[in-house]
């Protein structure tokens, strides 16, 4: 009934909307002579917020088309290499004769980014895509939204994200690296597990993790003691909704993306607001740069995608309530997930020093459940000064962060051992107290 609700007031609302939209355009047309008086800029703000709070976000482009290599511009392009009803598995293909006069003969190591599945679209790694453009053939999961499958193509639910991960490691071939963004840490590290488990010759060269929830039993955040201190039985009464007419996927059950945004947005309430506000004195003071800035950022952030009940429901069972995976407990197809079997395999973990969605140490877990690997395939970096999503975004992300990642994957490409490197003293991870 929600999602219907949902749906409901977007259509309601069209017609003041529309009405909206006609006063910004009337307040901003250069034939109408108030446009540049006090009265005329605050109506123009007040219309053109009013449109942009009540419209629906679709798909962001991903928008990259070029990339800056030592200087050079290189020309980019998404090719769909493998998909799914699921998922997409985008290469973003660079033109091999700008790289050639970029200097870069040579084949780049390859990368899979495995985006979150968890509410956002993968363009939330538009930033993330970019930086690794720089030195690697990259590619990226670009998940489906649930409300957009038909219900003929059946399930999918933890597990079958997990086969997705190690088909889609298949096709690139070799032994690709592969960097887990947020949520994919549980899943990615699992189908790495039963890869090297099988010794397929395809198995990741390397695994970065990026504040993603590996045991969230450490300093749990107030995301971690929502899972924890809820019942199972009310995330299945109070975040599962139907799919209505005339989505494609009408009658599938699923968590709805706008739920997941309005849960994030309450948290840092007061935040939003004072950016809506800024967002009304730009346009009022005509400061262009900065209202685009505004807009660009939530033009992604508003743009949400469903979850299948399933996925969502077992991702909170298995990683956020029951910890099967550092607790040796995970089991896929029959058979036990084992972590400690992983011999070859680099792995790194980053942390952002103020994450309060995946708290200290809950990424550096990993290091723990892989004692085959030598200790010099293991690396660890907290980066000072960051939240979330300055793990994998922004200027700290592309100075800090980036760097050393690139640097480790040639480490491991080259079979050398990673060298020290500095790091912001990490808080000490807690467990929960009773």
């Amino acid at each position: 009934m929600l999602y219907a609700m949902h749906e409901a007031t977007y259509y309601a609302s069209t017609p003041m909307r529309l009405m909206a939209r006609g006063a910004r355009d009337f307040w901003r047309s250069p034939l109408n002579p108030a446009v540049d008086t006090d009265m005329g800029r605050k109506l123009f703000a007040g219309a053109d917020l009013f449109a942009n709070i009540t419209r629906r976000y679709g798909k962001p482009a991903w928008n990259i088309d070029s990339v800056t290599i030592d200087d050079t511009p290189v020309k980019v392009r998404a090719v769909e290499v493998w998909k799914s009803p699921w998922v997409k598995l985008l290469h973003f293909a660079r033109d091999t004769a700008d790289l050639r006069r970029a200097g870069r003969r040579g084949l780049e190591p390859a990368i899979l980014i495995v985006a979150p599945l968890s509410g956002h679209h993968a363009t939330l790694l538009r930033g993330t895509v970019q930086a690794f453009l720089q030195d690697h053939e990259v590619y990226v999961t670009d998940w489906s939204n649930a409300r957009d499958v038909p219900m003929l193509e059946g399930r999918f639910d933890f597990h079958d994200y997990v086969d997705h991960v190690r088909e889609m490691i298949r096709a690139l071939g070799g032994r690709p690296h592969v960097l887990a963004v947020c949520q994919p840490g549980p899943p990615v590290l699992a189908a790495a597990a039963l890869m090297a488990e099988d010794e397929e010759p395809n198995r990741p060269a390397s695994l970065t993790f990026m504040g993603s929830p590996i045991d969230a039993r450490l300093s749990p955040t107030v995301t971690n003691k929502l899972a924890e201190e809820r019942p199972f039985t009310w995330f299945q009464r109070q975040m599962i909704y139907t799919v209505p007419p005339p989505y494609p996927g009408m009658l599938r059950r699923v968590y709805p993306g706008f739920v997941q945004l309005y849960s994030f947005m309450q948290l840092n309430l007061a935040r939003h607001q004072e950016a809506h506000q800024r967002y009304f004195d730009d346009l009022v003071k005509g400061d262009g740069d900065s209202a685009d800035k505004h807009r660009e950022f939530y033009d992604e952030y508003l743009s949400v995608l469903d979850l299948t009940e399933e996925f969502y429901l077992q991702t909170v069972e298995i990683v956020f309530q029951q910890y099967l995976l550092p607790k040796g407990e995970l089991e896929h197809d029959g058979r036990r997930v084992r972590p400690e079997l992983i011999t070859d395999i680099g792995i790194m973990t980053v942390e952002g020093e103020f994450d309060d969605i995946s708290g200290i140490g809950q990424t550096q877990a990993a290091h723990g459940l892989t004692p085959g690997v030598s200790k010099a395939m293991h690396e660890d970096y907290v980066q000072p000064d960051v939240g979330h999503y300055g793990v994998f975004n922004g200027r700290r992300f592309r100075e800090g962060i980036y760097p050393r990642v690139r640097d480790f994957i040639r480490r491991i490409e080259a079979g050398a051992e990673p060298v020290a490197q500095p790091a912001a003293k990490p808080r000490k991870a807690k467990l929960p107290v009773g």
